[in-house]
Parts: C-alpha cells; structure tokens; sequence
C-alpha cells in the first residue's frame, strides 16, 4: 500500500474512528485502526472493540492498494503531531512496518495482524430507513444520559427506541431516573424501528450527527446489530438483549401539585445550592404556599439555603432529590418554564414543559432525616 493524504482530514477522521478502538481488549487487533486504499483511490479508516464499530472514509491519492492495521491511538497521535499538510503512507512488507512521511519527519509503526481483524456488519442493498438528523441528535442528547452506565444490569445501559410512522419515542433509565422524548417526524418512517440500543453507541451517533452537519441518517436493523450512515461515517452497535422496562408502567396517573417553575431560576438556584451538597447528600426542595426553599447540607463542610416564588398551594412538603439527576433534569426541558408534578415525599417527581409531554423526566426522591 502507498498513498498520499491531507494530515488535516486524516487527523480529523482518525479522531472519529479512534473512539472506537479497544483499550484492554485480549485480542491485539482490537486496538488498532485497519487502512484500506482501494484500487480507484480514496482510504478508509476501521475500528471496532466488538460492542461498537466506526468506519469512515477520506480523499487519498492511491499509487498502490493494501490493507494494513496499525495501532489507532498511536497513530492517531502521530498523525496530530505532524507539521506538513501532506502526509503520505507506505508499507514495507520485508520491515513488517509503515512508514509516515510528512515534510522532513519519518516514522515507522510495526503493523497488527489485518487477518485478526473483525468483519464489521454491512448495510446490505436495502435503502435502510431516513431519520432527520436534527430530531436524531435532539433525542440522543435528551434521554441518553439516563441510562445506567453500570454493566451488572446491561438491558438498563440501552436507550429503547421505537418508531412508525411519523413518530419516534427514546426512553432510558438506570432505575433511580426516567427520561422519555416523543418526537413528531415531518415524514412518514417507511418501517418499523424497535431496539434497545446501546446509550454509548447513541451518544457517539449524535457526536458524528453535530460534526458531519449532514440532513438525516440511514438506518440499518439486523439480527443483534443496528448499523447507521450520516455522511461518510458508518456506525455500527450490538443490540442489547432482553426485556426493557414498560416505562408507562413507571409513570404515575396522577399527581397531587403541579408547581411552575421560572426554568433559568430554578435551575441557578439548584446549581448553587447544590456545591454544598457533597457525599452523597441530597437536594432538599421544601415547598409552603407561594415559596420553594432549596436547601443542602454536609456535615463537616457547611450548609446552603435559597428561597424562590413558586406556584405552589396547599399543605408544606419536603422532598429530597439526587443534586446532579434534579440538575440534568431542568436543563433537559426546554422553554422558561418547568413543571415539577409530585405526589408526596417518597413518590417519584416529574419534570416537563408547561407546553406539552413530548418530553418527561421522572427522578426517585431520596428519603429525608427529619
């Protein structure tokens, strides 16, 4: 293999697909990133750590095809460092090495064994079907950070995902929170999606959604593997198996205060407050006619008290909440107003719009010390 490229793309691309390179993985060939320039030009850039997988490819001046697999992070390092806008790849077979030449530097990476290297999932000839990208990337950024990022329960690490027709609902949890987005498609789907994708796969999908500012993304689902196009980046993940849990069952029928809340207001006093929320320490949100009072405390560290009008009537109510999940839940939902619907102290809370529930956030209380 002989090539010429530009450091520039070369960098940018190789900042993509790094990001799925193993870091631990047994098998050597996880960690590298597998080149391949093709007999009509242009390269493409590899790397899968068996849970997720990115491809992508960059305009090349190809003298001789080959495939190589060297290791991704030190390339990828490599090729930041270089100062010559030209960069140009060759193999030596006999040395068992590449050789990057850019302006007056040289270097030679040993390469992995290319035959080690997984195959990754193909799209197939099917057109797969068209999500705008903007609804995609809205959704991810929404629901994703709810799911459990603990391994010991794996069907609560995915985002559900569902869609027909003209409209298309993520949901995630870790059990301690719940966020559901429903989104209304300008255009019919063309099929069914029903999958319980892995949140860190979304959460790379909708980083490649930003970047490649493309209209919408492809998807492909197959047995265990869904596989995703936005622009020059192809995305593949492993499903996750098993039963999601029916998150309408989740949400409560009803509830006892509907309280309306200036978002930006709210959502600065809760950051406050909450620096003196160390150690596990919860939020405590006590509620009287007209007034919420954000308080925590840690012992040994000191105390926080804030007092903001609220839209609240009836009898007082304390109710305790995880700091960080309160937080992500108020930015979550857009406009200036927030709607915080309770029940009783030891009953979950809901966040959501005053306009709608295209969006719902439910967080678990945490029971107060008296």
């Amino acid at each position: 293999m002989k090539l010429t490229t530009n450091r520039e793309e070369l960098v940018s691309k190789l900042s993509i697909v790094s990001r799925a390179v193993s870091t631990r993985a047994a098998t050597q060939a996880l960690s590298g990133v597998l080149l391949s320039a093709g007999e009509s030009g242009g390269l493409t850039l590899a790397a899968t750590d068996l849970d997720l997988g990115l491809q992508t490819n960059l305009d090349a001046d190809v003298e001789s095809a080959g495939t190589v697999l060297l290791p991704g992070r030190l390339l990828a390092e490599v090729a930041r460092s270089l100062a010559d806008p030209k960069v140009e790849i060759e193999s030596r077979e006999s040395q068992q090495d590449v050789e990057i030449r850019s302006g007056s530097s040289s270097f030679h990476l040993r390469v992995l064994p290319a035959e080690d290297f997984p195959k990754l999932p193909s799209a197939g000839e099917d057109a797969g079907l068209k999500m705008p990208a903007k609804a995609l990337e809205e959704s991810i950024d929404l629901v994703a950070r709810a799911a459990s990022r603990d391994d010991m329960r794996p069907v609560l690490t995915g985002v559900f995902v569902t869609a027909a027709g003209k409209e298309m609902t993520m949901v995630a949890t870790d059990s301690y929170r719940l966020a559901v987005k429903r989104t209304e498609l300008e255009q019919e789907l063309g099929g069914e999606i029903e999958a319980n994708i892995p949140a860190r796969a979304l959460r790379e999908l909708g980083r490649i959604l930003a970047s490649e500012g493309v209209e919408e993304a492809q998807i492909w689902l197959q047995t265990n593997q869904a596989i995703f196009e936005a622009g020059s980046i192809t995305l593949t993940t492993r499903l996750i198996e098993g039963q999601f849990p029916n998150f309408r069952q989740l949400l409560p029928e009803s509830y006892e205060h509907d309280v309306r809340l200036p978002r930006p207001d709210f959502l600065d006093v809760a950051r406050r407050v909450s620096q003196l929320a160390q150690r596990n320490a919860p939020l405590r949100l006590s509620f009287a006619p007209g007034e919420l009072t954000v308080a925590a405390e840690t012992p040994d560290v000191g105390d926080a008290t804030e007092t903001m009008p609220a839209s609240f009537d009836g009898e007082p109510l304390e109710i305790g909440f995880n700091p960080e999940f309160l937080k992500e839940g108020i930015e979550s939902v857009e406009g200036d107003e927030v709607l915080l619907r309770l029940i009783s102290p030891l009953r979950p809370g809901l966040l959501q719009s005053v306009e709608g529930e295209d969006f719902r956030y439910l967080v678990m209380p945490i029971r107060l010390n008296v």
